[in-house]
């Protein structure tokens, strides 16, 4: 029945053409596995390496965690492979984040959970913020209450929402499988992120009041200053996706922002190009730093990003050096 679901959700994704070969992989693949013996572990697939450091840090070893948008890699670019849409039926639990963040995941998401899929998505239920417009003339009719499109999707930089998160993550997993105290462990990381909470807010709030006002590359830290009390007066890429595509007036009002506040940093991405905040940075007529933080993605293995708790602590200590 799983290999019947895994095909049919190739054949919703890809189109007609290729739909054959895959359909053939597919089944090799599992002809190949026939000898196999089944696995007696869970396996937890998360679509972004944030949200698969929060269910390791919960699972440990009694669980096997797959993550699918590789490191350093834009998650509202990223496009799945026919491999990582058939491994979703497999999993017990897929975490995902949701609210858009994973565009190229939408329709793989639905159509495995249309089929029976576990599907945590995890943002609308931490009580997401708006996506507040930066533009003074935007006069948009406010959403409904159902309405999720202009939520903002960037939910792990507040502490206090991973802690629900992963309180969530153990609740589902008890669901699969109770013979196992996850909410215990769930507590013990929650202790960690009360202590993280407090050490970010101990560095950023030695931030001078002049220097609180920031521009980023999208709009990927409204959970940063609402938590901790910045604020964000531009951005170079419009929206909560860097997919988005700025005009040239739009650009322009950015750097008249940033010539009048007496901004002298633009924050940038690990995961995303920053040529066009270097552009915009250098029409201004006086030098503007360019700090590059993590946003979607974990840093790499054996660097200081490499963990949620370690991505947080770094890029406040980036930023209170920067505006120190």
């Amino acid at each position: 029945m799983i290999l019947i679901a895994m095909i049919t959700i190739l054949i919703s994704i890809f189109n007609s053409r290729i739909a054959i070969v895959l359909i053939a992989a597919v089944m090799l693949l599992a002809a190949c596995g026939d000898g196999d013996e089944a696995s007696d572990g869970l396996t937890v697939v998360a679509t972004t390496s944030i949200w698969g450091d929060v269910v390791a840090e919960i699972v440990g070893d009694d669980a096997e965690v797959e993550v699918l948008i590789p490191r350093n890699s834009d998650a509202h670019d990223y496009q799945p492979t026919s491999q990582q849409a058939a491994s979703l039926l497999g999993a017990d639990l897929v975490v995902a984040n949701g609210l858009g963040l994973e565009e190229g995941f939408h329709d793989v998401l639905e159509s495995a959970e249309g089929d029976g899929a576990n599907v945590l998505e995890l943002a609308p239920l931490l009580d997401p913020l708006p996506l507040e417009s930066l533009d003074p003339h935007d006069d948009a009719e406010e959403e409904t209450e159902d309405d999720h499109g202009d939520r903002d999707p960037h939910v792990w930089f507040d502490p206090r929402r991973v802690a629900t998160a992963a309180e969530l993550i153990a609740a589902e997993l008890n669901s699969v499988d109770g013979s196992i105290d996850w909410k215990s462990r769930a507590r013990t990381y929650v202790e960690e992120l009360d202590a993280i909470d407090e050490e970010i807010r101990a560095l950023l709030s030695a931030v001078p009041e002049k220097r609180r006002r920031i521009v980023t590359n999208h709009q990927a830290l409204g959970y940063v200053a609402d938590r901790y009390g910045l604020e964000i007066v531009g951005v170079v890429i419009p929206g909560g996706s860097t997919l988005s595509d700025p005009s040239s007036a739009e650009l322009a009002e950015l750097v008249h922002t940033i010539q009048e506040g007496d901004i002298d940093v633009i924050f940038t991405e690990t995961s995303v190009p920053s040529q066009l905040a270097e552009a915009v940075a250098a029409e201004i007529g006086r030098d503007i730093e360019i700090v590059a933080l993590y946003t979607e993605s974990l840093g790499d293995a054996g660097t200081s990003a490499a963990t949620l708790t370690g991505m947080l602590v770094e890029n406040a200590t980036r930023m209170s050096e920067a505006l120190g």
